[in-house]
């Protein structure tokens, strides 16, 4: 379902996340990616921006990259002359305020300078909540900062994948999840996840354990391992979202990536739906 946005600042960058429609293909639309300067533009909240700014230091080689204020986005942001790396609050349909902030890249450039939300977005990627972060976001930083670069070089060759977004993604995992080691973080999973669904799906090579488990095994490089990471609302109302990843703890490839409505009966984290899915080929 397409977020809604809104243009206002705050202690992340609130802007617009969903591309609006063109005569040309996306792939046609990204094939510049790498010739322009990507801006990657920092928030205002030090914590995060002290970590973006070293993790493009020493990750990002898709594209030439300068850093800009939130000021100098705005001037910016009509110039097709550049892309754009932010963090974003995203508003999903129901949602009265942000409830989760995306890594976001977007491409500048619109005949509508003074309207936000017609800013092209390439791929975004669930970064943390709205307002607050469990800290568990910088851990994962890095590897979403990768998969940003991965996606748009890949989406320059391919409009199949220019067009499916997250979901290319998780061909990784159709090739090769089923022969991975997976740490799911016990908060990642949903509690109307049951004990037959536990017994049933769960296995020795899909072990539970607490999220400092988790990080440590990301953080160590684990061989073979992919670790998972949920992004929710801090406080979720009717329409919010829910996103589960798993990612590989030593090439930060994201494997797994799917979101899921928010309610009464099915709560945040990995449904009984995601460990179906998991368990499937193993």
């Amino acid at each position: 379902m397409k977020r809604m946005l809104s243009a206002a600042l705050a202690v992340f960058l609130c802007i617009g996340l969903s591309a609006q429609g063109t005569i040309t293909t996306r792939k046609y639309r990204f094939s510049d990616f790498t010739d322009k300067i990507t801006k990657v533009v920092m928030s205002g909240n030090e914590i995060m921006d002290s970590a973006l700014r070293q993790e493009i230091v020493d990750r990002w080689t898709a594209s030439p990259f300068e850093f800009c204020t939130a000021d100098e986005f705005k001037k910016l942001k009509s110039s097709a002359d550049y892309y754009f790396l932010l963090a974003a609050e995203g508003r999903f349909k129901g949602e009265t305020e942000p409830g989760i902030v995306f890594l976001t890249l977007l491409k500048g450039g619109s005949e509508h300078p003074d309207d936000i939300n017609t800013l092209t977005e390439v791929i975004s990627l669930p970064l943390c909540a709205a307002g607050t972060g469990s800290g568990r976001e910088i851990v994962f930083l890095p590897a979403l900062v990768r998969n940003i670069q991965d996606f748009v070089l890949r989406a320059m060759e391919s409009e199949k994948v220019a067009y499916q977004g997250q979901g290319w993604f998780n061909e990784n995992y159709a090739r090769k999840g089923g022969i991975k080691q997976i740490f799911l973080a016990e908060e990642d999973l949903s509690p109307k996840v049951t004990e037959k669904d536990r017994q049933k799906f769960l296995d020795e090579d899909i072990r539970l354990c607490d999220e400092d488990e988790a990080d440590e095994a990301f953080l160590a490089g684990a061989y073979n391992t992919l670790v998972s990471y949920v992004v929710a609302p801090s406080e979720p109302v009717a329409g919010s979202r829910c996103y589960k990843m798993l990612i590989e703890a030593d090439s930060h490839r994201l494997y797994y990536i799917h979101k899921h409505k928010i309610t009464a009966k099915t709560g945040t984290g990995f449904l009984a739906e995601d460990l179906r899915r998991m368990a499937k080929g193993r």
